[in-house]
C-alpha cells in the first residue's frame, strides 16, 4: 500500500496535465481541421503567414487552394496553410 500512495501524486499530475494542456490542443486541432475542410470558393481567408486573400479555386486532388490577392494576382497554397476564414460581414 505504501508504494501505491507514492504513485497517486504522479497519476494526479498526469490527469491535470491532460486536462490543462493536451485536451484543449486536441480541440483546437479538430476545429482547425473542420474549418479547412469546409473551405469554399469566395471565402475571405488569412494564411498562417498573414496573407489576406479570397479563395479563387479549390483543388481537392492536391489538397490545395488558389488564392486571389487584392491586386488580382493568384497564388497556390496548401489547404493546411489557411489559418482562419474571415467573416464576410466585417
Amino acid at each position: 500500500m505504501e508504494g501505491l500512495g507514492g504513485l497517486i501524486p504522479i497519476i494526479l499530475m498526469f490527469v491535470i496535465f491532460y486536462f490543462i494542456l493536451i485536451r484543449p490542443q486536441q480541440k483546437r486541432q479538430k476545429k482547425t481541421a473542420q474549418m479547412q475542410s469546409n473551405l469554399e470558393k469566395g471565402n475571405r481567408v488569412i494564411t498562417i503567414g498573414g496573407f489576406h486573400a479570397t479563395i479563387e479555386a479549390i483543388d481537392e486532388e492536391n489538397n490545395s487552394v488558389v488564392l486571389r490577392a487584392g491586386d488580382g494576382s493568384k497564388l497556390t497554397y496548401d489547404r493546411s496553410a489557411i489559418r482562419e476564414v474571415i467573416d464576410n460581414n466585417q
